[in-house]
């Protein structure tokens, strides 16, 4: 993949500018940390990120974007919808492949959720369906992955497990989060957004808990 960049970027609602005029290069194989407070500008920064790279990135949104009234598996397959043909898709929407409940099976294992394969997604709790949701994502093929507060409804050990899926799955991520010390652990490069501008941007070992702070 070509790096990925942003030359004077920005977004605006209603005619107000909420985020930019923004600069940004993002190498292959970086895992960056967006940092900053809740409506600093994050989930739009992804969001821009994604429309100049949606044909080869993995997208999980905030509000993770999960069929409600569907199974586990098929959430989970959804991230491979454009892999298929429309009617290969809809044959395994009424009767599920062997291989392709075998290859979500597996993904789910990887996650401790391998007992939902079948179960309503509408009837997991809050922390279950964010691991579908993180599943589908990593079902999903592509280099990037931008990822909007993937773990902010799990426990600590679940965080890392996530995390530690997810960065190795992906060669180049750009992930949105509020956990400070995961984001030093997980990441190569902290991007930190205040006020819808970038306020801070450095590798991992060389910021210091006051630059942090100072964001919040």
């Amino acid at each position: 993949m070509n790096a990925l960049t942003l030359d004077q970027a920005y977004a605006d609602y209603g005619g107000t500018v909420v985020l930019g005029p923004i600069d940004l290069r993002i190498e292959p194989g970086e895992h960056v940390a967006l940092v900053g407070r809740s409506g600093a500008g994050k989930s739009t920064l992804l969001a821009l990120l994604h429309d100049r790279t949606r044909r080869d990135t993995a997208l999980m949104p905030q509000n993770l974007g999960l069929v409600d009234t569907l199974s586990v598996f098929h959430n989970v397959y959804m991230g491979q919808l454009a892999a298929h043909s429309s009617a290969y898709n809809l044959i395994n929407l009424i009767r599920p492949f062997r291989r392709q409940i075998d290859a979500v099976r597996h993904v789910l294992e990887q996650l401790d959720m391998e007992a939902t394969l079948w179960t309503r997604t509408g009837e997991l709790s809050g922390g279950q369906r964010q691991r579908v949701a993180v599943a589908r994502s990593l079902f999903q093929a592509g280099d990037v992955l931008l990822a909007d507060e993937p773990v902010s409804a799990l426990d600590g050990p679940r965080s890392e497990a996530v995390m530690q899926a997810l960065t190795s799955k992906y060669t180049t991520t750009i992930i949105a989060m509020h956990d400070l010390a995961l984001a030093r652990r997980y990441a190569t490069r902290l991007i930190g957004i205040r006020g819808g501008t970038i306020a801070l941007d450095s590798p991992v070992d060389s910021v210091s808990s006051d630059a942090l702070d100072a964001l919040y």
